[in-house]
């Protein structure tokens, strides 16, 4: 019967050489996500007797991983904005340069506003913010019927059932009425580039959160031109961009919004723009 450390070392091993880039900490989560021990508890009984169905169970996950399959679908979790969202392969995993636009837009909502989420995807950008701001409600849309059901999921998950909506929507198709606010990370990637992404990307998440289009502005274009029929005088839309969009996405937005910004992640790169619609 193998120990706790016998495992944890086989599992460093097979990521290690298969070149998985974050061998040492995946083959980690994975074993706490089997086992359920924490570090010190590792630390304080690595010798401890493993049953063959959690040995087995974790040896299957590693392998899994080396077949290029996220992390985060293995563990079926992310955090984002210190909260914990289920994923799975019909949404993309939340990323910490997306906490950017969250941050940029809680620092102009306010109680009682009305949020838009445009492809919502697992509903993090929206949660994210109903959860932060008390007296906020929301609507999140995306066209992917499977993505709306674990965005429901967590909508449970963080008690908010009465102050958010999802709904099966094509950009602004099935929406009604105004909003204070839109927020959206929308697809943005040039379709020639998808190709080119690692294959955790480009093999495993949905390619129809990733895809933009030919030039990646795409969805841009659409959401800038549709978007003054749904805000309220004086509403806000913020974007998540690519780090090379700003210019074009500013041009785009200067069209019917004022006091255009753009707002740069954690690495310097340009992340996301946004602006107030012109009165």
């Amino acid at each position: 019967m193998m120990t706790l450390g016998t495992l944890f070392r086989e599992g460093k091993r097979r990521l290690r050489e298969a070149r998985v880039e974050e061998w040492e900490l995946d083959a980690w989560y994975l074993l706490e996500y089997v086992t359920g021990y924490t570090r010190n508890e590792y630390y304080l009984h690595p010798e401890r007797r493993m049953e063959e169905k959690q040995k087995q169970e974790y040896l299957d996950l590693i392998q899994r991983r080396i077949a290029h399959i996220p992390l985060q679908y293995l563990t079926g979790s992310q955090e984002f904005m210190g909260y914990a969202f289920q994923v799975n392969e019909h949404v993309l995993i939340p990323r910490q340069d997306t906490e950017i636009l969250v941050e940029e837009a809680l620092k102009h909502v306010q109680s009682d506003m009305k949020i838009l989420d445009l492809c919502t995807g697992s509903g993090c950008i929206l949660l994210s913010i109903l959860k932060t701001v008390p007296g906020l409600t929301g609507l999140g849309t995306d066209i992917s019927e499977q993505a709306l059901l674990v965005a429901g999921r967590n909508r449970a998950d963080l008690g908010l059932e009465t102050k958010a909506e999802f709904q099966k929507s094509d950009l602004f198709e099935q929406v009604e009425g105004r909003f204070d606010c839109i927020v959206s990370n929308p697809p943005y990637i040039p379709s020639k580039t998808v190709e080119t992404l690692m294959e955790e990307v480009r093999d495993h998440e949905p390619r129809i959160a990733l895809d933009g289009r030919e030039d990646g502005l795409y969805y841009y274009r659409k959401i800038t031109g549709q978007s003054p029929a749904y805000l309220k005088p004086g509403g806000m839309l913020f974007f998540e961009i690519g780090y090379d969009q700003a210019e074009a996405v500013t041009e785009l937005m200067e069209q019917d919004f004022t006091h255009v910004h753009v707002v740069k992640d954690l690495s310097g790169l340009d992340r996301v723009v946004y602006g107030s619609l012109r009165a």
